[in-house]
This record gives C-alpha cells, structure tokens and sequence, in this order.
C-alpha cells in the first residue's frame, strides 16, 4: 500500500508541476502584448505552453540570480548553479545547441526551443522587453515569423524576474 500512494503522489506531483505552470502579472502582460503585436501584423495567437514558460521561468531567474551572461557569454547562456546543462552561448552561435534542447532537457517539450532574451539594469517592464525586441531585426524576425523564422509557432513561453525576460518559441504544440 506505501508504494502505490507513492507512486499516486509522484503522479499527482508530476502533473501538476508539468500542466499548471502559473504566469505572474508581468509575464500576463507580455504575453498579452506579444499576442496583440502580432495580430497587428496578421499573424495567430501562439498557444501558452506550460513547458516553455517553465523554461522561460527558470532561465530569467538563473540570468538574474547566477548571472551567467557575463564576459564573452550572452543571455542565451546558462549558469553552473542548476538542475541543467551549463553553457556560455556566445555571438558566434558554436554552441546554439545549448540553448535550442533546454526544452527537451528541462521539462516535457521534447523539440527544440528558441530563445529571445533581454535585460534591463532597472526593473524591466513588459512593455519595454517588447520594445527593445521590435527594434531589433533578429529578435523582431523571430516574433512575426520572418526572415529564418518563417513558419509557424505553436508553443510559447514567457518568463520575467528582476530585470531580465526571456520568451521561448516552438514549432510543436506542448504534449
């Protein structure tokens, strides 16, 4: 019997903490933003993915808490203080790989995963993370699908915390 409520509440634990991932209000609004700069530009609304913001979550706070993205190493970078693969992403892109599999290393998105990520010496707002992106080509590219990222989106994931934000794309729907 000790074994089966076990197993039950490992059950239970694991899908709650895959399924109802939970958005503050700043990454509510960004998302909301996001969702309406897109409309604007004729494109859908990508579907919430519990997964890619549970990556998104975990990256903004990582960036923030262990500061990873210092030196030659960019916000694509993670740090060695975690439960994940450490990496320094740098402009060069030789380890893009890094950032691409956190899905499928961090949670049950088993595709790739693409980041935009920005920072902010203040308390950033979802507004301004919005605005640095839109005026950025790549990052802009990314958010309407243009240029490489034409396609289609169908998983979304936002995380906000202490001056850094970072939004992961998906080709696939969450499973």
């Amino acid at each position: 019997m000790k074994a089966k409520c076990f197993l039950l509440l490992t059950l239970i634990f694991s899908v709650s903490f895959c399924f109802t991932q939970e958005l503050t209000n700043n990454e509510k609004e960004l998302y909301e933003l996001i969702m309406a700069y897109r409309k604007r530009n004729n494109l859908p609304k990508i579907p919430l993915s519990p997964s890619l913001t549970y990556v998104a979550q975990t990256h903004s706070k990582d960036l923030a808490d262990n500061r990873p993205d210092i030196g030659n190493c960019n916000a694509h970078s993670w740090s060695e203080s975690g439960k994940w693969t450490s990496c320094c992403y740098t402009s060069d892109h030789v380890k893009a790989s890094c950032m691409w599999d956190k899905p499928k290393e961090l949670s049950n998105y088993k595709f790739p995963g693409y980041e935009i990520s920005c920072v902010s010496s203040d308390q950033l707002t979802p507004e301004e993370a919005l605005n640095t992106w839109k005026l950025s080509t790549a990052h802009n590219n990314v958010i309407i699908n243009k240029g490489i990222w034409d396609g289609k989106w169908e998983a979304i994931g936002i995380g906000m915390y202490e001056g850094y934000a970072t939004v992961w794309f998906g080709h696939y729907p969450e499973p």
